[in-house]
């Protein structure tokens, strides 16, 4: 095992322990686990969302929904599994009660969140081609139907496996790999102009 599989392991046992820390009524232990995700559980939700604040809120909704039922959790799954689970119903649940127009509006997308170019100094039309395109990028993802943009966000953006997403989601393997295919299908012809 490389270090970095020993790392994630020692996460996830580290996470389990917590959780059963938890389910023993240890506070400080459900505190530890909430600073170990609330990073993953705000980028998924951001990335599923689309908005800064609608994310804040699902990944606040999250941990209050897991904090409230930490002892249903029974360690079939892992608990990152379990999780994403209640991060990704939590967000499903909030686009059912987005209007159409909210749910489309891009004015909440910031470029913060995107990734710069490698190159140290960048001139500022660099910079500028960077955030225009990551802004195209995550418009495109967002206008996907829900389930293609689900399966995309949790392979190619938070990269966890087809045996992972079908856990979260409830979808088989193969389910998951026809969604991917379509949604990747779907940004493709949608970013044409835009990625090269």
């Amino acid at each position: 095992m490389n270090r970095g599989e020993n790392e994630t392991a020692d996460f996830v046992n580290d996470a389990e322990s917590l959780a059963a820390a938890s389910q023993g009524g240890d506070p400080a232990a459900f505190d530890r686990l909430v600073l170990m995700y609330k990073d993953r559980i705000y980028n998924l939700c951001y990335r599923f969302l689309g908005a800064h604040a609608d994310a804040e809120d699902a990944a606040q909704d999250t941990f209050m929904k897991v904090y409230t039922s930490i002892n249903q959790f029974k360690f079939q799954s892992s608990f990152s599994t379990w999780l994403y689970r209640i991060a990704v119903n939590t967000c499903k649940n909030k686009l059912k009660s987005f209007s159409w127009k909210s749910l489309f509006s891009f004015k909440a997308i910031t470029p913060d969140a995107l990734t710069e170019i490698a190159d140290s100094r960048p001139s500022p039309d660099m910079r500028l081609q960077s955030r225009q395109r990551g802004r195209a990028i995550e418009k495109a993802i967002l206008e996907l139907p829900v389930a293609q943009r689900l399966v995309v966000v949790l392979r190619d953006i938070e990269g966890l496996s087809y045996e992972e997403i079908s856990s979260i989601t409830g979808l088989n393997q193969g389910t998951v790999k026809s969604k991917l295919s379509r949604a990747r299908h779907a940004l493709r012809d949608k970013l044409k102009d835009i990625v090269a």
